[in-house]
């Protein structure tokens, strides 16, 4: 009976602090969910500026190849209703001169994007299906040029990491619907003063290996705002790479309205004197 009587104090007890432990690995969980989607939602509302011009170069780079060099101008306004307008228009070289690409975010809708290309003569839609399409044959989907809303993934933090001499807050982001991104899950490595990621690792078909890893070279503070000025995207599996180089950049300029349309997407002369 005493034997009966020990075993059930015992049973209780480990009951008890299984429960404790459970309780425990909750909270943490939870809290890991919380600080995940805090801090997901400070690096979506860093300081951009009310506009942003800027002049870059794109190198292209196979393994054992030269680059090939291209130049392009983008615009980007954010509003305060949390619409965000994008247009990039290639300068050179010749054989992509003139092609753009415009994007209009809305809060609460997809994206709509539109591309021109000069050989066409005419803008044609991009549909929605197509985030996995490769943006003019570089490493970026045309996903990866849309604006990503914080609610669309469920967002954990990992872990730190050390990244040339920055401790990154590590975040795991999975979509909450597996059709609204061509990605299973992103791995940010954030830094917790700027809010710039400093590396993403890029998840498709397998959990445990990336396709690709976007890298940040170089970052600046440019009239007040922290800004990404040099960063590499490589596809793993062939090593190709897609170097973006913020050759000059402006923010603020009070970019009109009228400049995020198809039909200055398609006439690239109504735009040339915006340029910065």
């Amino acid at each position: 009976m005493r034997l009966v009587k020990e075993y059930r104090w015992w049973a209780g007890g480990l009951q008890s602090v299984s429960v404790w432990v459970v309780g425990l690995l909750y909270m943490a969980t939870a809290w890991a969910d919380a600080a995940g989607e805090h801090l997901a939602q400070k690096v979506y509302d860093r300081d951009n500026g009310k506009d942003v011009t800027s002049a870059v170069s794109m190198a292209l780079t196979e393994k054992n190849r030269s680059p090939r060099v291209r130049r392009m101008i983008t615009y980007r306004v954010d509003k305060k209703s949390g619409e965000i307008s994008t247009l990039i228009r290639f300068t050179e070289p010749a054989d992509i001169e003139g092609t753009g690409l415009l994007t209009l975010d809305s809060p609460n809708k997809d994206a709509n994007q539109w591309i021109y290309l000069p050989a066409m003569g005419r803008v044609r839609r991009i549909d929605s299906s197509r985030k996995g399409g490769r943006f003019v044959n570089s490493d970026y989907y045309y996903e990866d040029l849309r604006d990503r809303k914080v609610a669309q993934d469920t967002h954990v933090l990992v872990g730190r990491d050390t990244i040339n001499g920055v401790v990154c807050e590590i975040l795991e982001s999975i979509p909450n619907e597996s059709g609204n991104s061509v990605y299973s899950k992103r791995i940010s490595w954030i830094d917790p003063v700027t809010y710039l990621p400093m590396r993403i690792d890029f998840y498709e078909k397998r959990e445990d290996q990336p396709s690709k890893r976007w890298q940040m070279v170089k970052k600046g503070r440019i009239q007040g705002y922290w800004t990404l000025l040099d960063s590499i995207m490589t596809e793993l599996a062939s090593e190709h790479q897609t170097r973006l180089t913020v050759e000059k950049i402006v923010y603020d300029r009070r970019l009109p309205a009228r400049l995020f349309s198809t039909q200055v997407l398609e006439d690239e002369q109504s735009e040339q004197d915006f340029r910065p």
